[in-house]
């Protein structure tokens, strides 16, 4: 073959990204031989640059896509740092200024971690994210994946934060992720969560404040204990309306298998107050902020139906 000739790849070459694989130009006529005549680069095993400048973070990406074997089966996604600075996380370094693209692929995949590609194997593959057209992990997912590279707890607790304040996802679903991973036996992972689910709760706090205000609700007690006069301490709720004995209860604990010793002692205030006329309406962070409307309608037939029921009995309100 006349390796000066134009190869039939014009219509590749002259596009953004120029990443292509072996197969990928074998399909084009153009054999390994041919590939290594021509002025690129093999940037990763079986994957070549069709230029020999250096690569750009887009071809970086796609590249390290190519090498995981994706195609167009879903099996394969950007994570880690990589996936949160496609994200746009203000805490996340630059793509430029990583060093390694978090590659997430099925724990069956038989794959290695080389030259800028880390390989990170997933027992159940999340459903990717599709962000500037590159299979993206959901954020969550990211986050855990990042934070197990990460041993600055300043870091950590920011891009843990971020996470939340910008809405990308609720705290449990992070702790969640960084439960699977086996994370939580770092100390600074710890008290970046700790602050995460405080900060968490805060914010749900803050919209069950404006959903009551928002939606015209009756004026609560928030943040109270309830006790039986001359009895025992019931446990606390978020709002509590007296008249109409109900509670409104925010569930900010990560979702976890099976119950544990948290959960069954949630169970119990629940049953206890209910056997004792009181309504309780949990919500969570997430209905908060994504269904309001329907929360708040929750509510509102709570509180109507008062009237429809038995009196409850007289409870002791406490400020906590």
């Amino acid at each position: 073959m006349n390796h000066n000739a134009p190869l039939p790849l014009a219509h590749l070459t002259g596009n953004r990204p120029r990443v292509l694989t072996l197969a990928q130009l074998r399909e084009h006529g153009v054999s390994a031989s041919d590939a290594a005549e021509r002025p690129w680069r093999q940037i990763l095993p079986g994957v070549f640059l069709l230029h020999s400048g250096p690569a750009t973070s887009e071809e970086r990406l796609h590249a390290a896509l190519l090498y995981a074997g994706r195609r167009g089966g879903g099996e394969s996604m950007i994570t880690g740092l990589a996936a949160l600075a496609l994200y746009r996380f203000a805490s996340a370094p630059p793509l430029l200024a990583l060093s390694h693209i978090d590659v997430l692929v099925p724990g069956t995949r038989r794959l290695r971690s080389t030259g800028d590609v880390r390989i990170v194997r997933a027992r159940t593959a999340p459903r990717s994210q599709e962000v500037t057209g590159l299979p993206v992990a959901p954020v969550a997912r990211a986050v855990a994946d990042a934070v197990a590279q990460l041993s600055d707890a300043g870091a950590v607790r920011r891009l843990l934060s971020e996470a939340v304040r910008s809405r990308h996802c609720e705290p449990a679903a992070i702790v969640r992720e960084l439960t699977v991973a086996r994370l939580l036996n770092r100390p600074h992972v710890v008290d970046a969560v700790e602050s995460l689910l405080a900060e968490g709760r805060a914010m749900a706090e803050d919209r069950l404040y404006h959903l009551v205000r928002g939606y015209e609700l009756p004026d609560p007690v928030w943040n109270v204990d309830l006790r039986i006069p001359g009895g025992p301490h019931l446990g606390g709720v978020d709002a509590y309306w007296p008249e109409h004995s109900v509670a409104v209860e925010i569930d900010t604990r990560a979702p976890r298998q099976g119950e544990d010793e948290e959960w069954s002692e949630c169970v119990r205030k629940r049953e206890t107050l209910e056997r004792l006329g009181v309504t309780v309406v949990h919500v969570t962070p997430r209905k908060l902020r994504d269904w309001p409307e329907q929360q708040a309608a929750v509510i509102r037939t709570a509180l109507t139906a008062a009237d429809d029921r038995e009196p409850a009995a007289y409870l002791v309100v406490l400020p906590r």
